[in-house]
């Protein structure tokens, strides 16, 4: 589709030469004889680009364009003078003119702009579309009670400078949480800064939070901004919160009390303005027990508590998920969607999903991939997903087993296949959780033959 173009000038001549330009350069072109005409004109057209003159009988150019970035702000407007001053350049460069172009007009120098104007405007409409893009992968999908709450405790904090700590079992969504919080935000327009505690070595995790010089330890072969300093202005979310060390903790308090940080080997504090979202799957109450969280820390971050609810809590919301995984998936594959058979559907809510969320997307995933043929049914969800009941894990299952030791091998297998689903299959993770050297899991997995196919 042919870019749209309208030229607004009381001169017959210069709309006549200047829309017979861009009509033999490719654009459709509109023209209107005054400011008032053009404004309409915009308001009915909605063109990619205006050309407008400054001195017009009745209202002049720098009102109309004026008026048109009231109708709306991303209008690209290109300013025609015949007597351009600075006064003039700098009047219409405040209210938002893309640039101004002087008379006489030279034909090479509206090529260059157009071009310019054009690739300025393909970049703006590449970004809306990146952003829908990421706002539908954060989406948060549900119609369920529980979920409802969630969303409305986020329209209430979320245009506050409150700090929220997110609780939940792994994979029910905490970072899409925090990430609504976020757009929510006066701060939306900033950066979002991202920090796993619980996947950043101990050793590290100061350097990556607060930043270093050069110099200051091994491997230091730059200055180097962390995380705080990198969400300046914006919102700073500290995910798995609890797997914190305590000497961490006690330097994030100090940057949320004074608001400001120091880089490792540095003496220049510097100031930061970061709002502080965190997560953690951990009963931090419980960790203060044990010595391993801060207590002043915890009232610092739980301003407001947040707490989502697993998925077998929201069994109603798994149609929507489900619906919307498949189609996002496609979408990402550049394949045409599939269809859930209904009996399918029920299959998946009457599934317990430990892992939840993000369990049902890996596993909707790997349906798309295995499946075959348009529909997704039930022997497809039987196969390739599995019924809980079928792994064992049920106390019906285990009391059919007809000696001791073999209810110990089938209870121990269940447990382990839960933790591992848990915790999306991550070896490392599930035995910190367990309390039980990674090489011990290991064997366990082989021993009872548990893949991440029996698991879904």
């Amino acid at each position: 589709m042919s870019r749209r173009i309208l030229v607004v000038d009381d001169e017959q001549g210069i709309r006549a030469a200047l829309g017979q330009l861009l009509e033999f350069e490719g654009y459709e072109v509109r023209t209107a004889s005054g400011a008032a005409d053009g404004i309409a004109e915009y308001e009915k057209w909605r063109p990619n680009l205006v050309f407008m003159d400054v001195k017009m009988a009745g209202m002049d150019g720098l009102e109309g364009l004026r008026r048109i970035k009231q109708i709306d702000p991303s209008a690209t407007v290109v300013m025609i003078s015949g007597h351009a001053t600075i006064q003039t350049a700098v009047e219409a460069t405040q209210l938002g003119a893309y640039d101004i172009l002087e008379k006489p007009l030279d034909t090479d120098r509206i090529l260059v702009l157009l071009r310019n104007a054009l690739q300025h405007l393909e970049l703006q409409e590449e970004n809306v579309r990146l952003k829908q893009t990421i706002e539908s992968r954060y989406e948060i999908v549900g119609r369920s009670f529980a979920i409802r709450a969630v969303i409305d405790k986020i329209e209430k904090v979320g245009g506050t400078p409150a700090r929220v700590l997110i609780t939940g079992e792994n994979g029910t969504g905490k970072e899409l949480v925090a990430r609504a919080i976020h757009r929510q935000s006066t701060r939306a327009n900033k950066p979002f800064v991202e920090v796993n505690c619980a996947a950043i070595p101990s050793e590290l995790i100061e350097s990556e939070l607060f930043g270093h010089m050069k110099g200051s330890f091994t491997g230091a072969v730059a200055d180097r901004a962390g995380k705080f300093e990198q969400a300046d202005g914006g919102t700073l979310f500290l995910d798995e919160i609890g797997d914190m060390s305590l000497t961490a903790q006690a330097k994030v308090l100090r940057v949320l009390q004074d608001g400001v940080v120091t880089r490792i080997g540095g003496s220049k504090p510097i100031k930061v303005d970061v709002r502080v979202l965190s997560a953690t799957n951990k009963n931090l109450e419980e960790e203060i027990g044990a010595g391993r969280f801060r207590e002043d820390l915890f009232y610092r971050l739980n301003v407001v508590p947040l707490h989502i609810p697993p998925l077998r809590e929201r069994r109603e919301d798994i149609p929507l998920l489900a619906s919307h995984f498949v189609r996002a998936l496609s979408e990402r594959e550049g394949v045409p969607p599939r269809v859930l058979d209904p009996a399918a559907v029920d299959v998946l809510t009457q599934m317990d999903w430990p892992g939840n969320v993000r369990e049902l997307r890996n596993t909707l995933e790997r349906l798309l991939i295995l499946s075959s043929g348009p529909r997704i049914g039930v022997a497809d969800v039987e196969r390739l997903a599995g019924r809980r009941a079928a792994d064992g894990a049920s106390l019906g299952s285990l009391l059919e087993c007809k000696t001791f030791e073999e209810f110990k091998h089938a209870a121990e297998r269940a447990f382990l296949l839960a933790k591992l689903r848990e915790y999306d299959w991550n070896v490392s993770e599930t035995a910190r959780a367990l309390d039980m050297p990674r090489s011990n899991l290991y064997k366990k997995i082989e021993r009872y033959g548990l893949t991440r196919e029996t698991a879904s």
